[in-house]
This record gives C-alpha cells, structure tokens and sequence, in this order.
C-alpha cells in the first residue's frame, strides 16, 4: 500500500484539473486568434452587400490576445507541474509544510486582463462606427 495514497491521489487529481484548464485556455486562444481571421474576412464579403460595412480593427489585437492565451495555457501547465513536485515532495515529507505561492492568483489575474481585452476588442469590432 502507498503510504498517504488519498493525499496523492488528490494530488494527481488536482494536477490533472490543471492541465484540462490549461488545454482549455490554449484551445480558445487558438479560436481567438481564428476568429480574427473570420472577422476580416467577412467584414470584406459584408461590405459589398450591408449598408453600413463591419469596421474591423487592423491592429492585430486578435491575434496578439490568441498567441498570449496560448503561451498562458503553456505557463500553466509549467506551474501545474512545479506545484505537483512540491506538493508530493510535502506529502512525503515529516515537516509541516505552509504554501506561500501566488502563481495562480497571478495567471488568473492575467487572465482577467486578457478577458477584459477580448471584450474592448469584440465591442469595437461589432459596434464600431466606419
């Protein structure tokens, strides 16, 4: 029997939870980045037909926000590895132990900067004066 499974095993459980979000925050920085594109492309097949044509912002702030959502989802991964290794060294060690760690309290506040940005970036691009 491995001495304090349960505790690994949460462990693993939380490591594993990590890495789900960290595919989730990669795979919608890839739709952020393709949703761009979509937007471009159709503000130029509207424009023929609409009388009031799609304003797309040419700043490429889509395909900024898709590429740090991925290298984020990457970060996490990195941090949801460190904080594995700690934590199972914690669990096998007699000492107690006190996390003083922020990492995550840091990504999710770079992921509210980022959310907040895709925001302005969407409401200009949808009500966008041209």
């Amino acid at each position: 029997m491995i001495k304090n499974f349960s505790d690994h095993a949460a462990n693993e459980r939380t490591f594993l939870a990590w890495v789900r979000t960290a595919i989730a925050v990669m795979a919608f920085g890839f739709l952020v980045a393709k949703f761009n594109l979509f937007l471009r492309i159709a503000a130029q097949s509207l424009t023929t037909t609409a009388t009031r044509p799609l304003v797309v912002p040419t700043g490429g702030f889509g395909n900024l926000a898709g590429l740090a959502l991925i290298v984020g989802g990457t970060i996490i991964v990195t941090v949801a590895a460190i904080r594995f290794i700690r934590t199972e060294r914690a669990i096998n060690s007699a000492q107690l132990y006190v996390s003083g760690d922020k990492a995550d309290l840091l990504l999710a506040a770079l992921m509210v900067v980022l959310g907040v940005g895709l925001v302005v970036y969407l409401s200009e691009t949808l009500m966008g004066e041209p």
